[in-house]
C-alpha cells in the first residue's frame, strides 16, 4: 500500500561547490538554485524569471555557464560548481569580478552575478574575439538596468588581463 502522505526519499549527491566537498540529500525535483540558495545559503545567484530566460542564476558547472533554475541538483552529482561566491580568491576579486567594479557595470546589481559567472564561462569557452562576439555570447543574460555598454566593455577588459583578446589567445 502507497502512503500518500509520506515524504519521497531524496539521493544522495556528492558535491564540489566554492571547492567545498558535499554530500547531501536532495529531492529529486528541487533545482540547483533552490540547493544554492535555500539549503546552502550561497544567495548570490539569483532567482530572475525561473523560467531560463534572464540568465540572473548562470552558475558554472564543470566550468560551463549552465542556468541553475533549469538543472535539477541530482543532476549535478560528482561536478564541480563554482557560485559568484566562489570566484575570488580570499580578498582578491577575479579580474571579471574587478572589471565589472571599475566599468561600472551595473546598476541594481540583480543580474551581476550571473553576469559575471557567464562571462567567466565565455572567457573560458575561448570563443569570444570581438565586441560582436562578446555580445552574442553574453545574450542570455539580461539587464533591465540597461547597463550592457559597461558590461561589454568590462568582459572585453577582463578577456584581456586574462590572457586573451576578447577571448581568443594574446598575440
Amino acid at each position: 500500500m502507497h502512503d500518500s502522505n509520506r515524504e519521497p526519499e531524496g539521493h544522495c549527491i556528492g558535491l564540489t561547490i566554492n571547492g567545498q566537498l558535499l554530500q547531501l540529500d536532495v529531492p529529486p525535483w528541487l533545482t540547483l538554485l533552490d540547493l544554492l540558495r535555500e539549503r546552502l545559503d550561497l544567495v548570490g545567484s539569483k532567482k530572475g524569471c525561473d523560467h531560463g530566460q534572464c540568465g540572473a542564476c548562470t552558475v558554472l558547472r564543470n566550468g560551463i555557464r549552465v542556468n541553475a533554475c533549469l538543472t535539477l541538483a541530482v543532476m549535478c552529482d560528482g561536478d564541480t560548481l563554482t557560485t559568484i561566491e566562489g570566484l575570488a580568491a580570499g580578498e582578491d576579486l577575479h579580474p571579471m569580478q574587478q572589471a565589472f567594479i571599475t566599468f561600472d557595470a551595473f546598476q541594481c546589481g540583480y543580474c551581476t552575478p550571473g553576469q559575471i559567472c557567464s562571462a567567466v564561462g565565455l572567457a573560458s569557452e575561448g570563443r569570444a574575439h570581438t565586441r560582436e562576439e562578446i555580445r552574442e555570447g553574453m545574450s542570455g543574460n539580461l539587464c533591465r538596468c540597461g547597463a550592457y555598454g559597461n558590461i561589454l566593455s568590462a568582459v572585453e577588459d577582463a578577456l584581456a588581463l586574462l590572457g586573451r583578446d576578447a577571448g581568443g589567445p594574446q598575440t
